[in-house]
């Protein structure tokens, strides 16, 4: 079993900043991709960002591009989700997602086949 447990979601004022980290645990796996979706009160679950294996590819959605940046360590199997500049239409529900073959661009076009999810974390963007 694998397990995805993110954390530093809260509540922020808009412009402010936060760090979202995604810990991977239970059987190890070394995934080819991990990434960050999130799901608005209403809206389907979209795509933030994805980064490959040895961290040499990022893929960021244009709607964030430039205010959030994605990283990882795969010593401690964590992946990272800085969140700057932040704005009220960033308000969501946060999850990790990890892929032990899946690409970058694979991640941010077919979610549907993402092999492991974490449960969440609530980001709370105040006007």
């Amino acid at each position: 079993q694998v397990q995805l447990v993110e954390s530093g979601g809260g509540l922020v004022q808009a412009g402010g900043s936060l760090s979202l980290s995604c810990v991977a645990s239970g059987r190890t796996v070394n995934f080819d991709t991990m990434g960050w979706f999130r799901q608005a009160p209403g809206k389907e679950r979209e795509f933030v960002a994805a980064i490959s294996r040895n961290s040499a590819i990022t893929y960021v959605v244009n709607s964030v591009k430039g205010r959030f940046t994605i990283s990882r360590d795969n010593a401690k199997t964590t992946v990272f989700l800085r969140m700057d500049s932040l704005k009220v239409e960033d308000t969501a529900v946060y999850y990790c997602a990890a892929d032990p073959i899946m690409s970058v661009r694979a991640m941010g076009v077919n979610s549907g086949n993402v092999d492991y999810w974490g449960k969440g974390t609530l980001v709370t963007v105040s006007a």
